[in-house]
């Protein structure tokens, strides 16, 4: 009888050990509610969960192996803009957008693309629903007809600001009105809270999506005016991108990314030039170059501004090689950063302000490599993110430094789908298809577009902001779905900062009694 009751209290002991540890695990994994005094947004571009999951094969041999696949949370996101909208608005003889008064699902139709992004959902998804080109205007001839997506430029638009708004804005209110500008993210809670921002990107720091961060602009091809109020006005206190305008092997991409004048202001020794500044440099390891830089900056109390890139602007790419049973990503060149090391640059210098920091870190090239139909360079640039934000979950685990899970929000997710890629083999770790060009003649892997498609995007995150906060959003717009629009990010970043902003959206939303 004692022995049963010392096995009864020893078995009740075992139990509470095994509820606490999972307590501490989720405490530590979802955050405590509450202010987060650093939000750090990863950003890939153009990525969609195949490519994901192409990825994470390559480099594991299965399908969620990648670190931000690995997030507590887990959820999916709408992307369409207003351009989008007003498609499938003319094409089923709907009103065009108005924020007072619109209905989500012309914008995104669950019931025709899905309650879950593919390979979530693999059935009831209508491929003709991303792959038909539309009009925009009644007057449109077929060669104006386009594919219903947002741009890059609208979309970061949208998390940044809380508003849609059409194809090519930079935290613009749709139409263009004058006096348009929307105040973003990082601006409100540099405001509000004393916040240090910054953006970091593989691609030129002008280009769209680090820009809806840091600027406004009617349309996102005015890259030196985006140039000038980012490194004039703005000044964040890290930006890290492309858009070097030097001679690299012979070709250069000038001075389409920023102005001769600000490139020379960045360069020179100007009191009210306020950055630390590096670029790339012939011979030189630019993540070496880079960190240096940022303990340079660190050290000084100055901003950080790094100027990397190639010929077109962008980083190269990692390339991936096809070694069956041992995955190897090396470097294009050692003169462009790692984005990994770019983020842990942004981060060093960032870390420093005790009243916290918001930073965006892209990796752009993933969208590129789509728009080429390139899975070779999908894979290398994809392993770039996963890299960057493995390093990232490293920094926030490292000790006595202020930063941790409690104070920290770290979010994963992508901008838009592009190129409609579909995985058709069991590829293994280091196993690459056969590709010709954008070609795959073992059929492997298919591509039925080289333009980005209105398909959901993945969404993961963890840290300060409990999951609960997250889950709330879902379905708001889409009843009976775990779908939250990207407008919404913004409001959950905010929230999380302290900081909520009432939103000047009004959706139209039909909510059934029940669910099925």
């Amino acid at each position: 009888m004692q022995k049963k009751s010392i096995t009864k209290v020893v078995f009740i002991l075992s139990l509470v050990a095994v509820c606490l540890s999972a307590w501490v695990l989720d405490a530590h994994a979802s955050g405590k509610r509450g202010r987060a005094k650093h939000i750090i947004l990863f950003v890939g571009d153009g990525m969609q969960l195949e490519h994901e999951i192409a990825a994470s094969r390559y480099l594991f041999g299965r399908d969620t192996e990648l670190s931000f696949q690995k997030l507590f949370y887990k959820g999916y996101v709408a992307t369409w803009d207003v351009t989008t909208y007003n498609r499938y608005a003319l094409a089923a003889g709907l009103p065009t957008y108005t924020p007072a008064g619109f209905n989500p699902t012309v914008g995104y139709d669950p019931l025709k693309g899905g309650f879950k992004p593919y390979p979530a959902q693999t059935s009831s998804i209508d491929d003709a629903y991303f792959l038909t080109k539309l009009a925009l205007n009644s007057a449109d001839t077929p060669a104006q007809f386009k594919y219903p997506a947002t741009d890059s430029a609208s979309a970061a638009s949208a998390w940044a600001t809380g508003v849609k708004t059409d194809d090519g804005n930079i935290a613009w209110k749709p139409g263009d009105p004058a006096g348009g500008a929307l105040k973003t993210i990082a601006e409100l809670l540099r405001e509000q809270k004393g916040f240090s921002i910054g953006v970091v990107s593989t691609v030129p720091f002008t280009h769209a999506t680090p820009a809806a961060h840091v600027s406004h602009n009617v349309s996102r091809n005015n890259y030196t005016q985006i140039a000038t109020e980012i490194i004039r006005t703005v000044q964040p206190e890290v930006v890290i991108g492309g858009g070097y305008p030097g001679d690299v092997g012979g070709a250069s991409a000038g001075f389409r990314y920023l102005g001769a004048v600000d490139y020379a202001f960045l360069k020179g020794s100007d009191s009210t030039n306020p950055y630390v500044f590096i670029e790339r440099q012939i011979g030189i390891d630019g993540s070496v170059s880079l960190l240096e830089a940022a303990h340079d900056a660190a050290e000084q109390g100055k901003k950080l501004f790094g100027l990397f890139g190639g010929p077109g602007g962008n980083f190269e790419s990692p390339v991936a090689y096809d070694f069956p049973g041992t995955p190897l990503i090396a470097r294009a060149t050692i003169e462009n950063p790692l984005l990994k090391d770019a983020a842990l640059a942004a981060l060093k210098v960032l870390s420093r302000d005790p009243d916290g920091f918001f930073v965006m870190v892209e990796q752009g090239d993933i969208d590129w490599s789509n728009h080429a139909n390139d899975f070779q360079r999908m894979v290398g640039t994809t392993w770039d993110l996963h890299a960057a934000v493995e390093a990232t979950i490293d920094f926030i685990n490292q000790p006595d430094d202020g930063v941790d899970w409690s104070n920290t929000l770290l979010i994963v997710t992508s901008d838009h789908s592009n190129s409609f890629m579909r995985l058709h083999a069991d590829l293994t770790a280091g196993d690459l298809p056969a590709q010709v060009g954008s070609t795959y003649p073992d059929g492997e892997v298919s591509y039925r577009s080289t333009e980005h498609t209105n398909e959901l995007v993945m969404l993961y995150a963890q840290g300060a902001f409990h999951v609960s906060d997250f889950k709330k959003n879902e379905g708001r717009w889409y009843p009976c779905t775990r779908i939250i629009d990207n407008t919404q990010l913004y409001h959950i970043m905010a929230e999380a900062a302290g900081a909520p902003q009432a939103s000047s959206l009004s959706p139209i939303v039909e909510r059934p009694r029940t669910c099925n």
